[in-house]
Parts: structure tokens; C-alpha cells; sequence
């Protein structure tokens, strides 16, 4: 059984993650919930004991191919791409939330609504999303710099739209989220 969710439904920037994770029967892992529940560093250690201990693959989907296609085609996308890098045929796919149509699961897959609340596979696959997704954040801070990518993940702050205000958007900002859709004049700041 693979649990699959996501990170990053919400923000104005950066990626759209999933992971799909598959916990061996014999392995227990302390801690794990709702990622959401988490402090940061909770799940930074839980991440670690996923990542030593079970089989996962992430699936990313970069602003542009958001902003092309649409959220509902992203997340399936970025499941699709989290379970090939898994690489495991599972016999069933938990996933957290309403269904997403058109995977090739089939009946091999169950949609749970707050998953990560009800299975340990969801909520591993909910810290792997979320700490990946974190990172990369983190490091869209190095590259652009004064946004405050490290502390707000890319979610709509007044830190952020301050510094949108300022400096403009990136290339990783979405143009299709409010409030850049309704502000086409703005110009990228780096190319």
C-alpha cells in the first residue's frame, strides 16, 4: 500500500510537490502525523526516519507548468511523477483528498478526505511533500534574495506581497494566483 499527498496547493510561489510513500509492514515510525501538526522540526526528524527506513518518490510540478495547465492537472501530475520515482506497483494508492481523475491507479486506488489524519502512509507521504518542498524554498532564498522564501515557503505574507511590491516577481512566482494574475504589468526582475 503507497499513501501519496501533497505540498503546496496555496502559495504564490514555488513548486507544486507530491510524494508517494510505502512503509514496509515491519517498520514503525514515531511521530508521524498531519504534517500540518507538525513544528518544523518534528518534521524534519520524522522526514529522516522515512527517508532511512521506507521507499518514496517525489513529483514536482514547477510554477510554469501550474500557471500552464491548471491546479487540478498539476496534482495529478505531480502524483503521476511521485509514483514513478517510486517505482513500485502498488497493490492500492491511498490518497489524500477528493478524487483526481484519469490515473492510471484504477481500482487500485482509495481517495481519503484529510487522509493524513487517518493513515500513517498519507501523513509520511504529507512530511515528504511538505520538507521537500521547504527546501527548495529555502534555497529559492539564496537565489532570490529579499523575498523571504526561507521563512514564508512562497504563501501570500504581507512580507511577500511587501517584497513583490519592491522587487517584483521571479520566474518562480505563479501568474495564474491572485493577486499576480490581476497584476500582468508587473515585470520579471530576473530573467
Amino acid at each position: 500500500m503507497v499513501g501519496i499527498d501533497e505540498a503546496g496547493r496555496g502559495p504564490i510561489a514555488g513548486p507544486l510537490v507530491a510524494a508517494a510513500v510505502l512503509i514496509p509492514p515491519d517498520i514503525d515510525i514515531p511521530g508521524v502525523d498531519d504534517s500540518k501538526k507538525l513544528t518544523p522540526k518534528k518534521r524534519r526528524d520524522c522526514f529522516h526516519l522515512i527517508e532511512n527506513s521506507c521507499k518514496y518518490g517525489v513529483g514536482i510540478v514547477t510554477p510554469r507548468e501550474l500557471d500552464e495547465s491548471g491546479m487540478t492537472e498539476a496534482v495529478r501530475l505531480s502524483f503521476l511523477r511521485a509514483t514513478a520515482n517510486l517505482s513500485i506497483d502498488a497493490e492500492l494508492y491511498i490518497i489524500d483528498g477528493l478524487p483526481v481523475r484519469n490515473l492510471p491507479f484504477g481500482d487500485h486506488s482509495e481517495f481519503i478526505v484529510k487522509g493524513d489524519t487517518k493513515s500513517l502512509s498519507i501523513a509520511a507521504a504529507g512530511i515528504v511533500a511538505k520538507v521537500t518542498r521547504d527546501d527548495i524554498m529555502i534555497e529559492m532564498e539564496v537565489k532570490y534574495p529579499g523575498y523571504g522564501f526561507a521563512s514564508h515557503k512562497g504563501y501570500c505574507t504581507k512580507v511577500h506581497l511587501d517584497a513583490l511590491e519592491e522587487l517584483g516577481p521571479t520566474p518562480i512566482h505563479r501568474y495564474s494566483f491572485a493577486p499576480l494574475k490581476t497584476r500582468r504589468q508587473m515585470s520579471f526582475r530576473f530573467e
